[in-house]
């Protein structure tokens, strides 16, 4: 992530990227399992007051953001994961942009990274009770499994295919886990980086031309 807030592409891109799309990421509002540091994963858990709060924020941007590319916000093509919180939030931006909340479609394939036994879990209670995976994931967080769970790579694995489907100017709220898949997959960010980048609630990422770029 530059200090300009675009996060680059390496000279070489991976293979099998699909062409890039440009449209514009939204990461959930925050839960309390957010606000706790617990890994939620494709459990549900609802937005809390601040959750909903950023959503309407990330609508009341990406509607002006929408107006001075010279687009119509309902001509767009609006897509969410099935999850409660990502339902919420685009129900939340839609409403402050002055959409019918509910008109958007979803795809199953956007749903959070799972980390199987581990959701619910903060870091340090699994750093406590599953010491040598802690460990084992610490050294290579992008293809690492969690017990009953699925890895970064997989995740990436089964978006790739939808990425390759979706129309420019689309609007998708996800999950952070998502979010990091499509940075490798669309910018060719090194996979041994992509779990460490902050993917903020509340702000909207555009992919566009190679890049991603923070608003």
């Amino acid at each position: 992530m530059t200090s300009a807030g675009t996060v680059r592409s390496r000279d070489e891109p991976l293979e099998s990227t699909p062409p890039a799309p440009s449209f514009f990421f939204i990461r959930h509002g925050e839960t309390d399992w957010n606000r706790e540091g617990r890994l939620q994963g494709q459990t549900d858990v609802p937005l809390n007051g601040r959750g909903r709060d950023q959503a309407a924020a990330a609508g009341r941007v990406l509607r002006r953001v929408v107006a001075a590319r010279g687009l119509q916000a309902a001509e767009l093509d609006f897509i969410a994961s099935p999850l409660d919180r990502t339902r919420s939030t685009m129900e939340i931006m839609r409403r402050a942009m002055n959409l019918e909340p509910a008109d958007f479609r979803l795809e199953h394939c956007l749903k959070e990274i799972s980390f199987g036994a581990w959701e619910g879990l903060t870091w340090r209670e699994i750093a406590a009770s599953d010491p040598p995976r802690h460990a084992e994931r610490r050294g290579d967080r992008w293809a690492f499994v969690p017990p009953e769970g699925e890895s970064y790579a997989q995740v990436a694995d089964r978006i790739r295919p939808w990425l390759a489907t979706i129309r420019d100017n689309a609007v998708v709220v996800a999950h952070g886990g998502v979010a990091r898949a499509m940075l490798v997959i669309l910018t060719g960010l090194d996979p041994k980086l992509a779990p460490r980048v902050d993917i903020w609630q509340g702000r909207i990422l555009v992919f566009e031309a190679g890049l991603a770029t923070w608003l």
